[in-house]
């Protein structure tokens, strides 16, 4: 399978994710949630297809794309009627 739908994919659960890190952690720090959720988005994609990790050339970055992406998506969620709620 082509590396683009696979991470199109992982990145369409990034919300539901980071809920469940917001869920788990409760309390804890934002920088302890995000660190969870990159964790368990990169466990995720290689547990998914071994194979997908041969298409990550560069880990470091790989992680600072992830982080980007979670930022953002924890920024739309503050935004939206889903910060009332907790």
């Amino acid at each position: 399978m082509n590396f683009l739908p696979q991470l199109l994919q992982g990145i369409a659960y990034i919300p539901t994710i980071v809920q469940a890190a917001e869920d788990l952690l409760g309390k804890k720090s934002g920088a302890n949630k995000k660190a969870a959720a990159l964790s368990f988005i990169q466990n995720a994609i290689s547990a998914t297809d071994p194979a997908a990790q041969k298409y990550i050339v560069d880990d470091d970055k790989f992680q600072a794309g992830l982080s980007k992406v979670i930022d953002g998506v924890v920024e739309c969620m503050n935004a939206s009627v889903w910060a009332k709620q907790h």
